[in-house]
């Protein structure tokens, strides 16, 4: 049986990415038309990142 990252690291890493991109999205979004994102608009792409963030770490293998 594989080994896989542990949920918790997982989850930890999913949130991160989902905050950092939704930050980066607002800062963009802020920059390019000068009124700040709606909030739901940042909810969907943090929802819309956490979707491959997540696949993709149930594939990896902690290195030992």
């Amino acid at each position: 049986m594989a080994v896989l990252l542990p949920l918790w690291q997982r989850l930890l890493i999913t949130v991160a990415a989902m905050l950092a991109v939704s930050f980066l999205a607002s800062l963009l979004w802020s920059s390019l038309l000068g009124w700040a994102i709606p909030g739901y608009v940042s909810g969907v792409i943090g929802g819309l990142t956490a979707l491959p963030v997540w696949e993709f770490l149930k594939r990896i293998r902690p290195s030992h």
